[in-house]
């Protein structure tokens, strides 16, 4: 599915490929940063981020419902950014039946619960990509406030997901 070309970088800094996307720009969400912006802007960040040796690895503790609540999240609303602006209906099926199993197997069987409970009493809203990622920001707000967290803009989902923020806005 790659359409680079052969003057754009193959390799970024961290030595992994860089993965294009159908219109042939580098993909945001399959590369780390620091490659996209290589491949991007063509320049090299002065350091590159320190990997851990494979053996410091092995050393990281099982992830404890932070750790997991803030990974999920993160894969949720990178879903949400990267789904169809117009998804046809098995798509839309699609999401909702991953939305159900995602509470199904959710590790922590509280936060699942809490979960599919929300999917009860709000259907998710799988029509336009839109819909969808401010349906899962309110569902992310109900979580913040349980959790004595600021609420988030749901305004703003697309530039803290999609986009990005304008340089004005940092």
């Amino acid at each position: 599915m790659s359409t680079e070309k052969a003057s754009e970088p193959k390799v970024g800094v961290s030595g992994r490929k860089i993965v294009y996307d159908k219109d042939g720009k580098p993909c945001r969400t399959c590369n780390s940063l620091t490659d996209f912006q290589f491949a991007t802007t063509g320049i090299k960040p002065a350091k590159a981020a320190a990997k851990k040796p494979v053996k410091d690895a092995y050393k990281d503790i099982p992830p404890d419902v932070e750790v997991i609540g803030k990974s999920s999240w993160t894969l949720l609303h990178s879903i949400a950014a990267t789904y169809p602006e117009t998804p046809d209906n098995k798509q839309q099926l699609d999401l909702k039946q991953f939305l159900k199993l995602f509470g199904n197997f959710y590790p922590c069987w509280y936060c699942g619960d809490d979960f599919k409970e929300y999917l009860g009493k709000n259907e998710p809203k799988v029509d336009t990509q839109d819909a969808f990622g401010r349906w899962l920001c309110d569902a992310h707000n109900e979580v913040n406030v349980k959790l004595g967290k600021p609420k988030f803009d749901c305004n703003l989902w697309k530039q803290r997901w999609k986009d990005g923020w304008e340089e004005k806005s940092l």
